[in-house]
Parts: structure tokens; sequence; C-alpha cells
């Protein structure tokens, strides 16, 4: 694991912040040079700990609202790679977002995407399960998302009801 410098740090942070942001205003905002920046950029990018840049969506704003389920997925370790040979097999599928190694109750948390209901549960019935070292799955579907990523995705709505008091 690499130990990144200040400058790189700052970056990082403002990057994750919002990745539409210019090296000219990064270096205004860290009060130096715009090359400097970019060099930082540079080098993140070609290491690998900056890996893509994306944007966040908020879809249930649109009509296209696609069905998310957080999969708790007990497996048993492959001798010799763990937990490993397992994750990248389950991570290749096209619909798996994310793929955590958990401590607790479960092995690994799957994160798929769907085009409904049926779509993720077929997905679970027909990929995930039959792995030989999985032994237990347990879906949850996300009713609603309020924040992603430290973004809050809906508008704050003040509370106007009056107070009461004993």
């Amino acid at each position: 694991m690499k130990e990144l410098n200040d400058l790189k740090m700052k970056v990082l942070d403002l990057l994750k912040e919002d990745a539409r942001r210019t090296p000219a205003l990064l270096s205004t905002l860290l009060g130096v040079s715009e090359d400097e920046v970019t060099t930082a950029i540079a080098e993140l990018e070609s290491d690998h700990v900056i890996v893509k840049y994306s944007a966040v969506v908020n879809w249930s704003k649109i009509e296209d609202e696609k069905v998310t389920a957080l999969i708790e997925v007990q497996i048993t370790p492959e001798r010799g790679r763990g937990f490993e040979g397992i994750a990248e097999r389950i991570y290749l599928y096209p619909q798996v977002k994310s793929v955590y190694l958990m401590s607790g109750a479960y092995d690994l948390l799957v994160e798929v995407e769907g085009q409904n209901l049926r779509e993720v549960a077929n997905f679970v019935s027909e990929k995930l399960s039959p792995i030989d070292s999985v032994l237990s799955t347990k879906t949850n579907f996300i009713l609603k998302k309020y924040k992603q990523d430290g973004i809050i995705l809906e508008d704050h709505v003040e509370d106007t009801r009056l107070l009461i008091s004993p």
C-alpha cells in the first residue's frame, strides 16, 4: 500500500466531492500551481488510486428507475485462495455493482442492480446460489435512497408542524 503526500490527499478529497473540478480550479483551491495538480492527478491515475470518474445518479427522479438489492452471502473459503476466487467469480457478473468482504454474520455483501425484482431474483437463484462455495444468501431490496456516496439525494423539506410541549 502506498502512502500519499498531502497534496495528493487534498486533490483526492476535492475530486471525491466533485470530479468535474478542473486542475485550474483545484490549484486555486489548494494554493499550488496547476502543473503540480496535473502531475498529482496523472500519478494518482497511473497508480490506480483514481480508478474512474463517475456521476451519482438519483434514479428515482426518472422513469427508468433501477431495482437495487444488497445480498448477504455466506460462503466456504476456497483452499489456497480464501475468499478471493469466489468474490472474483461473483463480481464478474454485469449485474453486480459492488462486492465487499465483511466481518460478522456473513462473508460477502453483494450489491446487484436490475430492471425489476424478477431480474434480481433470477440472478440470485440462477447465478449466485448455485456456486458450490455459497452456503446461503439473504436478499435485501433497497426501497429508497436518501444519501449515496455522501450526497443527499432528496430535497430537504422543513418540518412545519407545531411543537407540542407536555
